[in-house]
């Protein structure tokens, strides 16, 4: 089948969303070097509003307008972060996942001004997060510590850390590495102090189902480790049905060996109640294997702790 002469990306448009749109064009031009690329950025409501996510109905703030430009044919491409894309209900109706990148680091870092780390911050530093995976592992782990609403994108959230509105913060590592701010990090955390978000450091790759050109011509960006890996943590949560209030963090990790694992947790926000699940897939297929940990949680009573969170 040949080739599109130009590929419309349409991206979010803060400079994290652009720097991974730039690494898009970059493996695509390598790819293919006779195929032009084009960028439509357009601003969600997510990146407008600073309050409660659950007000605008969840993550799916974040890609509304992305998705809204694909079907109207106003674009032909769009580059999410996995973690942003809601997984309790379908992609957007005509619209299929083509390609998930290689994925990046997914661990959370600890920025303090001078330095320190988590475990050496005084009582009451005041931790600048709005995630809820993070605030309930900071109350199991460290209560003595004060976490402070803080929204925006990365940028901005530095900003407001050099303002003083929080004495620090906590960052994914795959964001900072984006927009070339690793010289910030004071402590790269663990998967075991701070486990990650479901689809964390990977991207993807999102069009229409019916534009096969486009496509053809970039499914060969997609990498089979990071696919089996974000197919398992997005049925997972698909069965789960966490809603954008509920502590679910997890990750799948595909050995050299092809080996597929899960492991997962759901918290209380409290953090004093955790659930604990962790599975190897053998013969089973990624979807599987979400399938079968996301059970594992409920049978502990994960159904009744996310149904008791507001939202």
């Amino acid at each position: 089948m040949p080739s599109p002469e130009l590929i419309r990306i349409v991206s979010r448009s803060s400079p994290m969303a652009l720097a991974q749109v730039e690494r898009v064009r970059a493996e695509l031009s390598a790819l293919h070097p006779g195929i032009r690329t084009e960028v439509v950025p357009v601003t969600t409501s997510g990146d407008r509003w600073m309050g409660d996510l659950a007000k605008l109905g969840g993550k799916g703030a974040f890609t509304k307008e992305v998705d809204a430009a694909l079907i109207a044919g106003e674009a032909d491409l769009a580059v999410h972060c996995v973690k942003d894309v809601p997984a309790d209900r379908p992609l957007p109706a005509g619209t299929t996942f083509a390609a998930f990148l290689k994925r990046d680091d997914i661990r959370d870092a600890l920025i303090h001004p001078e330095g320190l780390t988590l475990d050496e911050l005084p009582a009451g530093t005041r931790i600048g997060t709005s995630s809820v995976r993070r605030i309930a592992q900071l109350a199991a782990s460290h209560p003595e510590l004060e976490c402070v609403p803080m929204r925006g994108n990365a940028n901005r959230r530095l900003e407001k850390l050099a303002a003083g509105e929080a004495d620090a913060l906590l960052l994914a590592v795959s964001g900072l590495e984006r927009i070339d701010r690793t010289d910030v990090i004071s402590e790269v955390l663990s998967v075991e102090t701070m486990c990650p978000p479901i689809g964390a450091g990977i991207l993807a790759l999102q069009c229409r189902e019916d534009d096969t050109e486009t496509i053809d011509a970039v499914s060969g960006l997609g990498d089979p480790a990071a696919f089996r890996e974000a197919t398992a943590e997005r049925m997972f949560l698909h069965v789960l049905q966490g809603h954008c209030n509920s502590p679910i963090a997890g990750y799948a990790r595909s050995e050299g060996t092809g080996d597929l694992s899960l492991r997962a947790r759901v918290f209380t926000p409290d953090g004093k109640r955790v659930l604990n699940a962790h599975e190897w897939a053998g013969p089973l297929d990624p979807a599987t294997l979400g399938t079968s940990v996301a059970v594992a949680l409920l049978r502990q009573g994960a159904r009744e702790l996310i149904d008791g969170i507001a939202h």
